[in-house]
């Protein structure tokens, strides 16, 4: 965890370049009213998560286009009312928090002077990939998140509560989530935690303990998988590494994952693509680079699977 800013201002223009710094581009209005804008931010990093304690003490209204990342925000007072693409208008209240997609023009009609918030960005690639982790299968496109949940009581109510730990650990210099022992588990439990609290079509296997009963051959493929995606693997050399035969092996994964062993590892490697493609910097890597490391070596076919994966091309990816 490190921490971004602490922030105080009265200026509009600094506050908006503050976010735009932090999270996402956007436009801001201050909204007529006896209050007058005094924003108060405290932002920090924890792995693929940006976590904020945010208030702007008048209304404020703000405009983004798609946000490319998932996010939360938790009202600890006030209300906000947002919309983000055709879904109609919502408000969230302390007891609520609002999840927002990362498709969609995003905005917040109204986010009230006496609302202050915990804000959530949590890495696309980091949050799909961590789903994957838990149900062994690819998950297609954006997961559709239910635009609100409680945060009252049961998971809504513990993660909520775990994001306020981490966030007032920002203001500490010496805090214990700065240290590397704790920071990587503690981001890997807030991605668990958001999706056992979110509603999402997901959300009962993840319930379920029945993709816990895997045969052990087929944990074993899996995890060699997920360690050396870009390795050459064959149906044979999974086979050998189940300790299984060739034909076992192909009917549990049918069963017990839903798709054949090497449609397994191709998902794999384009879920490691896309996060690479997400991560790179302008100029830093191209499509072909990228997708040859991960074991793709004819670039039509490639583009072909990635987008019916991702819904858009490779190089669409990498220039967003």
């Amino acid at each position: 965890m490190s921490v971004r800013t602490s922030f105080r201002t009265g200026d509009v223009d600094e506050a908006r370049q503050l976010i735009e710094a932090t999270y996402y581009s956007n436009f801001m209005d201050v909204c007529e009213g006896p209050r007058p804008f005094s924003a108060r931010y405290d932002i920090g990093e924890l792995g693929a998560l940006t976590l904020g304690d945010m208030s702007c003490g008048a209304d404020v209204r703000m405009r983004f286009g798609e946000l490319g990342a998932y996010h939360v925000n938790i009202p600890l007072s006030g209300h906000l009312s947002w919309r983000q693409g055709p879904v109609p208008g919502t408000t969230a209240t302390p007891g609520s928090a609002a999840v927002y997609q990362p498709v969609g023009d995003t905005v917040l009609e109204r986010w009230s002077g006496d609302c202050r918030l915990l804000a959530v960005k949590l890495d696309r690639a980091a949050l799909e990939g961590r789903l994957e982790q838990l149900i062994g299968r690819p998950v297609r496109g954006p997961v559709a998140f239910g635009p609100v949940f409680d945060t009252r009581r049961g998971a809504g109510r513990g993660w909520a509560r775990l994001v306020r730990t981490v966030v007032a650990d920002l203001r500490e210099d010496d805090g214990v989530l700065t240290h590397p022992l704790v920071a990587e588990p503690l981001q890997e439990a807030l991605l668990n935690g958001l999706l056992l609290a979110a509603d999402h079509r997901y959300r009962d296997r993840l319930a379920d303990p029945v993709h816990q009963l895997r045969p052990a051959p087929v944990k074993r493929v899996m995890d060699a998988v997920q360690a050396r995606p870009e390795h050459p693997f064959t149906t044979a050399s999974l086979a050998a590494e189940g300790r299984v035969g060739v034909r076992w092996l192909q009917e549990a994964f049918r069963r017990y994952v839903g798709m054949s062993p090497m449609a397994y590892v191709r998902d794999v490697r384009l879920a490691r693509v896309r996060e690479e493609l997400l991560g790179a910097g302008p100029g830093e890597r191209s499509v072909s680079e990228v997708a040859h490391r991960w074991g793709f070596t004819h670039l039509g076919r490639f583009a072909e699977q990635y987008r019916g994966r991702f819904g858009e091309l490779p190089s669409q990816t990498l220039r967003r």
